[in-house]
């Protein structure tokens, strides 16, 4: 009897991870990056390791300024000591970015916000921004993707996305435990399907295994941020 419950929940778990992966694939959206662009454009977290990926793509040449945009949100009040951009500019620095090619934006709590806020951000700065790298999460590049695409208030600028170049199996770690990414990524599939009719997003497909493998985890109790 042991044995069979002992498979149950083996089984049980290899499904999540199985329906995980398959929600965090489709996050990912594999953007080929264009190159000049005028600004990489880090969308800060509690995740540093997005801090680097920005910091490297400065340093290998995509773009002349490397923005940070980011607050203190639900995930890291507490965590750190400043607003998310001022601890990612200092990792960009320590990383041998120059001071004067840093834009900082500490104020923003959404992907929303770091759209607006930092568009004005370079109006005060007499910045003109073209062309952008958006650098983010793996399992939120489609969503920030989607909602710059609706904001972002020049529907000219040319937007793409990526993200540390992590598979679903190596992503999770101690600051990013898999529980709290499953939730997230869920609640961010959701919202991929409804925020298109509340005006907050362009309109993203979503193939219906990807859409079941979401419904199977919040069934799962994969729920904690759905909106």
């Amino acid at each position: 009897m042991a044995s069979n419950t002992a498979s149950a929940v083996a089984a049980g778990t290899s499904s999540i991870e199985s329906d995980a992966e398959t929600v965090f694939e489709y996050h990912k959206m594999a953007m080929p990056l264009q190159r000049p662009v005028d600004a990489v454009f880090c969308l800060c977290s509690l995740d540093v390791r997005v801090a680097h990926r920005a910091a490297e793509l400065f340093l290998e040449g995509y773009g002349d300024r490397l923005i940070f945009s980011g607050g203190v949100g639900k995930l890291t009040e507490g965590r750190f000591a400043k607003p998310e951009a001022e601890v990612f500019a200092d990792i960009a620095r320590a990383r041998g970015v120059p001071a004067e090619k840093l834009l900082v934006e500490n104020k923003s709590t959404n992907t929303g916000e770091n759209a607006r806020f930092v568009w004005d951000l370079l109006a005060e700065k007499k910045v003109q921004v073209r062309s952008f790298v958006l650098v983010q999460k793996p399992y939120m590049e489609r969503r920030t993707y989607a909602t710059f695409k609706k904001q972002w208030p020049n529907p000219e600028t040319v937007i793409t996305v990526t993200s540390p170049q992590l598979d679903w199996i190596d992503y999770p770690d101690a600051n990013n435990p898999r529980d709290l990414v499953t939730d997230i990524m869920v609640g961010d599939l959701v919202r991929i399907r409804e925020y298109p009719a509340k005006g907050f997003q362009i309109h993203q497909d979503i193939p219906d295994e990807v859409w079941d493998a979401g419904q199977r985890l919040i069934q799962a109790g994969c729920d904690s941020h759905l909106p």
